[in-house]
């Protein structure tokens, strides 16, 4: 079997890549017919179709789709040599592979990154937003960003931020129906919220009495800090309520976007609502309350184990992390 070239192998990513033989050509500055030899050539070598061509666009066949996998390793692979080749040590240059969910890639992640590449001008960025769970090395991607309580073994992760989840509406609809004290007053109102997974329409609440907090402080001066952590704990109000779902979604920029229409309350992480309280199209609902378990993690840039971190992943991740927050492995 003759071995594929490597320009074919790159011509077929960017040709998956971009969804259609047309534009990928006008990215690779050549024809489409030219576009189409090296993709038939690549498929010839291999035995095999690996795409289902339609007048307007392609679609990975079964193998096709391990092809690419492998096909974008390979690339990665020969961009960090050709980058290494003319980079100084330490130096963070060549294509770096991005996954983060969709949210929290649009509304947190993706307005610091102009910063990172201007400070790294040989760097390149292909950042995929997708909430599935993705496959780092089967799908060659060098780091992803993982909203969770828990991490699974066997990757080096390092946290990014806290995601705290908050109660949130459109002043317009608090007016119609009021704000809600308590929550026991939510099962009433309209809500909306995640809901796959760990996500439900069951939600537990701490309350967080600030004056409470400040007067037992002043108690445990006295009495010592144990007793001040033991009175406090015995204060907190721990509250579960069933909400019942009037309107579930798995995404939560379209909470935010519904609940700034007036379409109810909304369940969202803090960096999803952050825009909308920062404009008025948004008030906090029941600030004094906390959203516990499972609305509550960190954000972590996690990466495959390795013995020399690729400089273009450390200076992304040291880019965005706090210089405090140390590497963990899970």
């Amino acid at each position: 079997m003759p071995m594929p070239s490597l320009n074919a192998m790159a011509v077929f990513a960017r040709v998956v890549d971009a969804g259609s033989f047309s534009a990928a050509a006008r990215q690779l500055g050549m024809t489409p017919s030219a576009a189409s030899r090296h993709v038939s050539r690549l498929e010839a070598a291999l035995g095999t179709a690996l795409l289902q061509r339609t007048t307007r666009a392609v679609a990975l066949t079964e193998p096709g789709r391990a092809v690419y996998a492998a096909c974008t390793r390979m690339l990665a692979g020969a961009r960090e040599v050709e980058a290494l080749a003319g980079a100084q040590p330490g130096e963070p240059r060549g294509l770096l592979r991005v996954s983060a969910p969709v949210s929290f890639g649009q509304a947190w992640l993706a307005p610091r990154l102009p910063a990172l590449l201007a400070r790294h001008a040989g760097l390149e960025l292909q950042l995929s937003l997708t909430d599935r769970l993705v496959d780092l090395v089967e799908e060659g991607v060098d780091v992803a960003v993982r909203i969770a309580r828990d991490l699974a073994p066997g990757l080096v992760a390092r946290p990014l931020c806290a995601v705290r989840y908050r109660l949130v509406a459109a002043p317009a609809f608090l007016a119609r129906h009021g704000v809600p004290g308590t929550p026991a007053a939510l099962p009433a109102l309209p809500c909306l919220y995640l809901g796959y997974g760990a996500f439900g329409e069951q939600w537990t609440l701490r309350r967080e009495d600030r004056a409470t907090e400040g007067e037992t402080a002043e108690a445990g001066k006295a009495a010592g800090a144990e007793s001040d952590s033991n009175a406090t704990a015995e204060m907190a109000e721990t509250v579960t309520v069933r909400v019942p779902p009037r309107v579930t979604v798995n995404n939560s920029a379209a909470i935010v976007a519904m609940a700034a229409a007036g379409a109810g309350i909304g369940l969202v992480p803090d960096f999803a609502a952050a825009q909308g309280l920062a404009d008025g199209s948004l008030v906090s609902v029941l600030d004094d309350w906390r959203v516990l378990e499972p609305y509550a993690g960190t954000a972590y840039a996690v990466y495959t184990p390795t013995r020399h971190l690729a400089p273009k992943v450390r200076a992304f991740i040291d880019h965005l992390a706090a210089p405090a927050q140390a590497e963990q492995t899970r």
